[in-house]
């Protein structure tokens, strides 16, 4: 297990940091260029979308090893909403009070519990049934990356141009780790558990 999760951040490293480094820049330009200011919205949309496709890989992959769909679909469900959460929300929370930004705490999972849970069972449902593991991976990092890079300026009331580039490393760990748990480490876990108990 220990292999195949350096094996995991190895291979998504590259691929999460460059994906950060363009979303800051595309915030960049919007709001320092054209100065046009993100709406706060743009952390829900992308926050759903990454529960969804988050779903679909944790689920798909545990039941790839699994077969049973009922466990497949609660491991979709609380991986994506609890994983999820730490990424988009806690680790750019708590990134933004280390740098001073004055980042509120906002949980869509208590704010809007049907709405996350019906885009987490939504995910689960295509994961189980699809079969479908490897695409959604790419679109989870993307919306992950900028969930989280989103709730940062949504939630903080002081962030300028140096903030943001510091936060490049908040996205990157934010996304990488969470991510990666999510996806691959979470659902083989539980396997592993469920093999030797």
């Amino acid at each position: 297990m220990k292999s195949r999760i350096i094996k995991e951040l190895k291979e998504h490293a590259p691929f999460t940091l460059l994906a950060s480094i363009l979303g800051i820049f595309l915030v960049i330009i919007i709001q320092f260029v054209f100065s046009q200011k993100i709406p706060e919205e743009s952390f829900e949309i992308f926050h759903s979308i990454h529960i969804l496709a988050s779903a679909i890989v944790t689920a798909g992959i545990f039941y790839k090893y699994s077969k049973k769909i009922s466990h497949s679909i609660l491991v979709g469900i609380f991986g994506a909403i609890i994983i999820g959460s730490i990424s988009d929300i806690i680790f750019p929370f708590l990134g933004g009070t280390l740098l001073g930004l004055n980042t509120k705490l906002h949980l869509p999972i208590f704010e809007e519990p049907l709405k996350i849970i019906v885009f987490s069972l939504g995910g689960t449902l295509i994961g189980v049934f699809g079969k479908i593991t490897k695409i959604p991976h790419f679109i989870h990092v993307f919306s992950s990356v900028f969930a989280s890079l989103f709730y940062l300026i949504s939630f903080s009331s002081t962030l300028n141009l140096i903030h943001l580039l510091i936060s490049i490393l908040i996205i990157f760990f934010a996304v990488l780790i969470p991510c990666c748990i999510s996806d691959i480490i979470f659902p083989l876990l539980l396997l592993k558990n469920k093999k030797t108990s």
